[in-house]
């Protein structure tokens, strides 16, 4: 896929997961997350099969995604968030670094998973970690985006860690429409047009905790 600087405007995409807040009701609780975390100690949650992967990948072992993103996430008190922007994904090996960026292109976050360690940098902040990277976006984010899981999906292929359930596409079997794994659902709603190759659009949803996750992929 192309590289291409993320400084769009929201989409429809992510107007959709506006309407139900403001944007201000958004953004203020996604940044204040992102202030909470620096105070926090941490206890690593449970994690999924996926949260330490370290299987190889295919014979690519450096992959870039650049997009859009729409979160739906319930907050601690159990009310109903939604936060977007843009992200940048690069992955070398067995280390994704994930920069989340706000409409303007602003840098929110920057989370480096490797099988050793996670890394959370905040605007102003001194470095976090944390040994998976679930704890640290949970805290400062309010949600958890699975990285682990994202770098297989992304391709789009399942994680070889655990048992999963594919669905092909009923207009192209050589693609996937649907993966179940480790309590996700991953929908593939559009691949790229060709010449260009990979996906375009995909949804991930989780039942416990609720969570929906919007992508959009620029070529």
């Amino acid at each position: 896929m192309a590289e291409s600087h993320l400084h769009s405007r929201p989409t429809a995409i992510a107007a959709a997961f506006a309407r139900r807040s403001s944007r201000g009701v958004a953004a203020a609780g996604l940044l204040a997350g992102l202030l909470t975390l620096a105070g926090c100690a941490t206890q690593p949650p449970h994690e999924p099969s996926t949260a330490r992967a370290t299987t190889s990948l295919t014979t690519q072992t450096s992959r870039a995604y650049h997009g859009r993103f729409a979160v739906q996430y319930d907050d601690q008190r159990g009310q109903q968030r939604n936060a977007y922007g843009n992200f940048d994904w690069r992955e070398t090996d067995s280390t994704v670094t994930l920069q989340l960026l706000n409409p303007l292109g602003q840098t929110l976050a920057v989370v480096t998973s490797s099988p050793a360690t996670a890394t959370l940098e905040l605007p102003n902040k001194q470095p976090l970690t944390a040994d998976n990277v679930s704890t640290l976006m949970q805290q400062a984010l309010g949600f958890a985006l699975p990285v682990e899981g994202l770098r297989y999906w992304l391709q789009p292929s399942v994680a070889p860690t655990s048992r999963a359930h594919t669905m092909p596409d009923p207009k192209d079997p050589q693609r996937l429409a649907q993966i179940q794994q480790d309590g996700w659902t991953i929908d593939y709603l559009a691949y790229a047009d060709a010449p260009a190759t990979g996906v375009k659009r995909v949804n991930l949803t989780r039942e416990d905790p609720p969570l929906q996750i919007k992508l959009v992929l620029d070529q």
